[in-house]
């Protein structure tokens, strides 16, 4: 079955899905049927404040059926969902609003003791206020082709940049990656990933709409809750970062967690290690591995039926009608109907990272073997470059995990008066170890440039908010 738009797919969800739960979150527990009703009424509501056709809101919230709700009904009203990260400050979220001329801001106030602030003249709407229901209930035509959202990128390398796609690329996408994940009709999807990002909203949200899956949203990631909603909720889909797994694994629980059947995840870093004991410790029985960026969606993804080995020291091959291919420099480029439709408002960085023969340029490293396997190796910027030697962290991340003491690695480039740059390891320890023994370990392993010249070690590493590891705070 295809859909033109999103307000299509979540009205057919409700006819197709009826009476199973759509949502469940905390006390509150919505049907399918309920959840398209839920969409009209918002869509009615966001009408009714004065948002037209194209005209841009702004969520700035955590994960909840609240959220669900308004960027679902937000765009059946013909709106253009802009979700922005609950971490940010008031005056990083105020760039953001003003540059995408936001109609309104939708907030929970309260969340993590914060006080949400609009730039002055654009109202703010709290999402638990009654607002979303109050509405008439409306759906207006939308196109295939008109944008349905603009995702702001992470902003590692600078500004945040806004990122705009339409209902057909991410209809198309996540329906593919359906597939991919082994996500079923009946699935319960526990969503850590938060959906302002495109692995909580995109490859969480609408694909359990498309599936038939149950949302269960987590506004923040705490070890005990999560393992408490695996059993009282019998969670099978639990995606996440390389973080949330090796927090699994660290921990010793007489929760019920045998439910768990599907596992995503996707970085430039994941230990071949952590793959290993994902299979062996824990229940699951399926783990794909993705590769994706904000400006095309997931461009590449691990089969059911791949090899052990290639699961876990690649991100698989390029998803239907997405071509991949590595530039000279070792660049990953992506090119294909799901690359973004440009940057908003700024054509220079847009031609900047789509160039003439439309291939995105990722600014990650990788290389492609024979049959067409995407292995990558790091960010470009997180390069050093060791007395002329070129070092990537991920690479000698992975080497690290393989200490047995060794629970979590980053590695970044340190200035060095003889080679230019070295590298300094930032480690969390699962058992005894000393920074010469880890450095005399690695020395048996890698090369010597590749060798950590400085150890640091951590109670735990700092994440951002997609559990990301932050390198930008360890430099």
């Amino acid at each position: 079955m295809t859909w033109e738009t999103i307000p299509q797919l979540v009205q057919s969800a409700g006819d197709r899905f009826g009476d199973a739960e759509a949502v469940v979150d905390g006390p509150l527990r919505i049907t399918f049927a309920e959840l398209a009703e839920r969409v009209r009424v918002a869509a009615g509501a966001f009408a009714a404040a004065g948002v037209e056709r194209g005209d841009r809101v702004v969520v700035w919230a955590p994960n909840s059926a609240e959220w669900i709700v308004a960027a679902f009904g937000l765009v059946t009203a013909g709106g253009v969902l802009v979700p922005i990260n609950t971490r940010w400050k008031a005056a990083e979220a105020a760039d953001v609003i003003v540059r995408s001329r936001a109609k309104a801001v939708l907030v929970q106030q309260g969340f993590l003791d914060q006080e949400y602030a609009a730039p002055a003249g654009v109202p703010m709407i709290d999402l638990k206020s009654g607002f979303l229901s109050s509405g008439s209930p409306l759906e207006r035509k939308v196109s295939g082709e008109d944008i349905a959202d603009i995702l702001f990128t992470s902003g590692t390398t600078g500004r945040p940049k806004g990122v705009m796609m339409n209902h057909l690329q991410t209809l198309r996408l996540y329906s593919e990656w359906c597939d991919l994940a082994d996500l079923r009709e009946g699935d319960r999807y526990l969503a850590v990933n938060p959906f302002f990002h495109t692995f909580g909203y995109k490859a969480g949200c609408v694909a359990s709409m498309v599936r038939g899956a149950t949302v269960i949203p987590v506004p923040v990631f705490e070890l005990d809750r999560v393992l408490e909603l695996v059993e009282r909720e019998k969670v099978t889909m639990l995606p996440g970062p390389p973080t949330l797994y090796h927090s699994l694994l660290s921990v010793r629980t007489d929760r019920d967690i045998s439910s768990l059947r599907a596992a995503v995840t996707g970085a430039a870093d994941i230990p071949v290690e952590l793959i290993r004991r994902i299979r062996s410790e824990l229940p699951f029985q399926t783990i794909m591995t993705g590769y994706g960026l904000t400006e095309a969606g997931t461009a590449t993804a691990s089969r059911l039926g791949d090899s052990f080995e290639d699961i876990a020291t690649t991100v698989g091959t390029p998803c239907d009608g997405v071509e991949v291919r590595i530039a000279d420099d070792g660049e990953v480029l992506v090119r294909g109907y799901s690359v973004m439709q440009g940057y908003l408002d700024d054509p220079e960085a847009t031609a900047e990272a789509i160039d003439a023969d439309g291939w995105l340029h990722t600014g990650d490293l990788g290389s492609l073997d024979e049959r067409g396997y995407l292995r990558i190796v790091g960010r470009k910027k997180d390069m050093f470059i060791v007395g002329g030697f070129n070092a990537y962290p991920a690479e000698i991340e992975g080497f690290l995990m393989e200490h047995p003491a060794v629970a979590q690695a980053a590695v970044i480039g340190v200035p060095d008066e003889r080679m230019g740059e070295v590298g300094k390891a930032f480690v969390v320890c699962s058992g005894p170890l000393t920074a010469e023994e880890l450095i005399a370990w690695s020395r048996d392993r890698m090369a010597g440039y590749k060798v950590p010249r400085h150890v640091e070690f951590l109670e735990e590493l700092p994440l951002n908010a997609t559990g990301k590891v932050d390198k930008a705070r360890l430099r």
